[in-house]
């Protein structure tokens, strides 16, 4: 089959990735493989792939058969197009999801159930009903090899399309139920990550650093020095790919500024005489599982491998972006919301710009990042600003929750807002994104256990009393 396929384009380790599958799954198939398909899966194709996947469901031949006809079709998802996914997908949510007749058959089973066995019969027959055959061919892909990764994956896709396609809403509810079953935090393995491990791993984290780009191989290998820790977890189904990694800096005190944390001309720094662990980066790798959690897990593992090995640790903090700011306060500038420059900051601005310092004037200065070159200017952004991003960060919310979703993240885990770091991101994208600032989020080891609860009970931030002064 391999040799018909028409290849998505891919480089880098995702091509060998995907190489190495469809070699796996080709081999499997055997003569199961399904006939040659033009990428965009249109016309007499997607004939071809809905009786595919109706013979997945039909078990003909037995469970060995039924596998080699998933692998077959894995295979042809594989070879598809974007568009060719997305028709792939919407035939596999729309021809086989939960049938409504099915539904209310067993519903109407269940009612007139007359004794308990009656009753069981026909509760097992409506969990039957409810389950569409989608999820049935899904856990078949499941039970391929690498097929956790495959769904994975397959989930990224989904969600792609999911703004314009809401037909897929229910598959993506199906697959992202199987995924939290399956990754289970108890399930999960954590390592550390050193510069003598895989060169394929070493690539990966390259790839997939979310937070702060690493820009070359010395680039990573600073943040493998013996002054930094890197930890990872790995599913046991998928155990070459990360899913979530957090990079750690050992520094004396907290650190506010990233550009000073990652420079690789800065001496090494003595891990047995630091005081204090800053979390300066946490990746979630795999798209496929958005909205599956398990990060406070591997926090508090990084933290109670930190403490073992070396107990001289008093303080975990963050250094962490905030990259809702900047377009909540053009948003709030734009509708108008009040208290945005006090009259002081308005003095100030003036006294540097010569120009009548109005809300709209202060978004002007913004948008134009040469602003950050002009120390005068800096001095006088630095008090509103601060300010404004003390309140995002602790007031601003969405129902009870934060609108900054980094703060989301280290709130519900237990940390408190603790300072709050002017020009502490002078990259491009800090600029950008907070005007520079970066936030410290301290995890006070006592005190994490309360302040989760109060945040997941009524969105209650925790925060210092140097940020209670700023608002």
């Amino acid at each position: 089959m391999s040799t018909t396929l028409v290849v998505r384009q891919e480089t880098g380790f995702f091509a060998r990735t995907l190489a190495s599958l469809r070699d796996v799954w080709d081999d499997l198939a055997g003569t199961e493989s399904v006939e040659a398909l033009k990428p965009d899966l249109e016309g007499r194709d997607l004939t071809v792939v809905r009786k595919q996947m109706a013979a997945c469901l039909e078990r003909k031949g037995g469970e060995v058969s039924a596998r080699k006809r998933a692998a077959a079709l894995g295979q042809a998802y594989l070879s598809l197009s974007r568009d060719g996914r997305r028709r792939f997908l919407l035939v596999l949510a729309k021809e086989f999801g939960a049938r409504p007749e099915d539904i209310d058959k067993a519903l109407e089973g269940w009612k007139e159930a007359g004794d308990d066995a009656a009753r069981h019969k026909a509760e097992e027959a409506l969990r039957n009903a409810l389950t569409p055959a989608s999820t049935i061919l899904l856990m078949q892909f499941n039970a391929l090899p690498q097929g956790v990764k495959f769904l994975v994956d397959m989930r990224a896709d989904i969600l792609s399309f999911l703004s314009k396609e809401p037909d897929l809403q229910p598959l993506d509810s199906s697959l992202q139920a199987l995924l939290v079953s399956w990754f289970d935090i108890g399930f999960l393995e954590m390592q550390a990550i050193s510069w003598n491990s895989p060169a394929s791993l070493l690539e990966k984290l390259i790839e997939y650093e979310a937070v702060h780009e690493i820009r070359s191989w010395e680039d990573l290998r600073n943040r493998l020095e013996s002054d930094r820790r890197l930890y990872a977890f790995f599913h046991p189904r998928m155990p070459e790919e990360p899913l979530i990694f957090v990079e750690v800096a050992l520094v004396n005190g907290l650190s506010g500024n990233v550009q000073k944390l990652l420079d690789e001309s800065a001496p090494t720094g003595d891990p047995e005489k630091a005081d204090t662990a800053i979390f300066y980066s946490i990746s979630n790798t795999q798209k496929g599982l958005r909205g599956i959690s398990f990060g406070n897990f591997l926090i508090k593992r990084v933290v109670d491998d930190l403490r073992r090995d070396l107990p001289n640790l008093k303080t975990f903090s963050t250094l962490s972006p905030i990259p809702g700011f900047r377009k909540w306060l053009e948003k709030a500038v734009a509708e108008g919301l009040p208290n945005i420059l006090t009259a002081e900051d308005r003095r100030r601005l003036k006294d540097v710009t010569g120009e009548t310092a109005t809300k709209g004037y202060l978004m002007k200065i913004l948008a134009d990042p040469s602003w950050t070159q002009d120390d005068a200017l800096v001095a006088a952004l630095k008090e509103p600003l601060t300010r404004l991003c003390a309140r995002y960060l602790v007031e601003e919310k969405r129902g009870t929750l934060p609108l900054d979703p980094v703060a989301r993240f280290h709130l519900q885990n237990g940390s408190q807002v603790e300072r709050i770091n002017w020009m502490g991101d002078t990259s491009p994208k800090g600029i950008e994104q907070s005007a520079g600032m970066m936030v410290n989020y301290l995890y006070r080891l006592g005190d994490i256990e309360r302040n989760h609860e109060r945040f997941s009970s009524d969105g209650t931030v925790v925060y210092s009393s140097a940020v209670k002064a700023l608002l």
